[in-house]
């Protein structure tokens, strides 16, 4: 029996938990932190990958499950004379949201605050206004009147930066940051710690990098054998006015949604009608990720040297990669039913 809760201040900390691509430790700290509370064995490796070995049964099936903890972020490139920053984008964010976006940065001495900042408008000639400024046309001011100011801050080039959002609760309804895929991170977080008593063998794979190509686990694909596998995410829903129907891909409130295919993989068939004939089965709503866009780590399990059956569940949020996500609860509960009444199943072949 996996009894499912949902906890809101741990899905707060890692929304508000810094970690960029390649720059994850905060938000490896905190992941350890529960594992260890739980009495969880885990590994750390050379790339930052977490593994997370749950083992009730050696003779039984094995599940892996797995999450990035890296969000969407910036490197900052260059301090100029006056104390701009000039920074290059670290996975894919849209231009066009960036101008008067909060950021924070990690400098040498701590946390730094900054805005960025673009041409002023009425300096904009009208062809400029009706155009997407390149974020190599914009910088982050952090208040520093020189370049010497920007370093006694302690800025450096190379320091890595992300949105500065705090997260809140409203209604049913939660507003953050790196959604994805914190969301997943969660997720995993929680099936460990209330499957107990389910004859499976879990692996809980915490992976770095993905927002820049799948990259760590594409080293910890490699490593580990499983029956399954299930890239736990956060997925775009774009149910919102101006968008015809048939291009919303998802909804908030519809359920979780799992991936047939993407531009990365095509789902493993069998694992997909799986886990619908259990949403059926149980009256979990969910719906299917309805364009064929995006990649996650499941594509490095489909594809690594086992060639395990892999699909991805996913959390829709609205607006992701960008500075505020918005996300349903409820899709949040019956991605954890899903899983665990998919696990159930699994522990019973």
């Amino acid at each position: 029996m996996i009894l499912l809760s949902i906890d809101i201040n741990l899905i707060k900390t890692l929304s508000e938990a810094f970690g960029p691509s390649g720059f994850e430790d905060d938000v490896r700290r905190i992941v350890t932190e529960e594992l260890s509370r739980m009495g969880i064995p885990y590994e750390v490796d050379g790339v930052g990958n977490i593994i997370a070995r749950k083992i009730e049964d050696e003779d039984k099936p094995t599940i892996i499950l797995d999450a990035h903890i890296d969000e969407v972020g910036f490197l900052i490139t260059h301090i100029d004379k006056n104390g701009f920053l000039r920074f290059e984008i670290i996975g894919g964010i849209d231009e066009r949201i960036l101008p008067s976006q909060r950021i924070i940065i990690r400098g040498n001495k701590g946390f730094i605050r900054g805005i960025i900042g673009a041409k002023a408008p009425h300096l904009l000639r009208r062809e400029e206004r009706e155009k997407t400024i390149p974020y190599r046309s914009l910088f982050i001011d952090i208040g520093a009147a020189s370049q010497e100011e920007a370093l006694e801050m302690g800025i450096e080039e190379g320091a890595p930066a992300t949105f500065d959002t705090k997260f809140t609760r409203q209604g049913n309804r939660i507003l953050g940051k790196a959604f994805d895929d914190r969301l997943g991170t969660y997720l995993i977080i929680e099936i460990l710690r209330t499957a107990d008593k389910v004859p499976i063998n879990i692996i809980g794979v915490f992976s770095t990098q993905e927002e820049v190509g799948l990259r760590g686990a594409k080293v910890v694909a490699y490593k580990l054998k499983a029956d399954y596998a299930l890239a736990l995410e956060s997925t775009a829903a774009a149910d919102t006015p101006g968008t015809p129907e048939h291009e919303t891909s998802t909804c908030l409130g519809k359920g979780p949604a799992i991936t047939i295919a993407d531009r990365a993989t095509i789902s493993s068939p069998s694992l997909v009608r799986k886990l619908v004939e259990i949403a059926k089965a149980n009256n979990i709503p969910y719906q299917f990720k309805g364009r064929m866009v995006g990649g996650t780590d499941a594509a490095m399990y489909r594809y690594s040297a086992w060639g395990i059956p892999s699909t991805t569940i996913s959390i829709p949020a609205r607006y992701i990669h960008s500075s505020l996500a918005v996300a349903d609860i409820s899709d949040i509960e019956n991605a954890l039913r899903l899983i665990a009444k998919f696990m159930e199943s699994v522990s019973r072949a």
